[in-house]
């Protein structure tokens, strides 16, 4: 994929990288996932290399079917670059003016901005690219006892529209948060 966004630094943070996940990504998705805090907000956890080598296939796939956009987030190093989020944007179709925003953040990179500014960049992209198609709104869902998620929502430009009721497999209320095209 030739796909490569840009979230801008900040006067505390270097800029990031956001790219599709490629199969070199194994190593450091199992890293990511092996945080207690991540394991506990995740439906489908990555755990085995069998379990990372699905996940990347399925990001790949998901790319070629131009319908859910997985984007790995990176930070600058001094050694190169290191795995600091995930963000994706799913359920996308043409005709549909309505898409899902989702991420993750690995345990380093909490707290230090990473998940608004990736999430925005993403977002930023995605209302630029599918405007055509006619993408107008993005939704942000989390459940109501993570109210970091909160937090990354209304820095990155999405507004608190609802409480959801819990419905299988997510067992709490959640929140829907909105970002609309300008």
């Amino acid at each position: 994929m030739s796909i490569v966004l840009r979230a801008p630094a900040t006067p505390v943070a270097p800029e990031l990288l956001l790219r599709p996940w490629c199969d070199g990504d194994a190593d450091a998705l199992l890293a990511a996932y092996r945080d207690p805090v991540l394991l506990s907000w995740t439906r489908h956890p990555v755990t085995t290399r069998s379990e990372a080598r699905a996940f990347l296939r399925r990001s790949r796939q998901g790319w070629a079917a131009d319908r859910r956009f997985s984007f790995a987030v990176l930070e600058p190093t001094p050694e190169g670059e290191r795995l600091v989020a995930h963000v994706v944007l799913k359920e996308v179709a043409p005709g549909r003016p309505d898409a899902e925003v989702g991420y993750w953040t690995a345990a380093p990179a909490r707290g230090r901005g990473v998940a608004p500014r990736a999430v925005d960049a993403v977002s930023a992209w995605a209302f630029s690219r599918f405007a055509a198609g006619g993408l107008t709104r993005l939704e942000l869902l989390h459940q109501v006892d993570n109210p970091a998620s909160c937090r990354v929502a209304e820095k990155s430009g999405y507004v608190f529209e609802e409480v959801l009721p819990a419905r299988p497999p997510f067992p709490r209320d959640g929140h829907r948060h909105v970002r609309r095209r300008d």
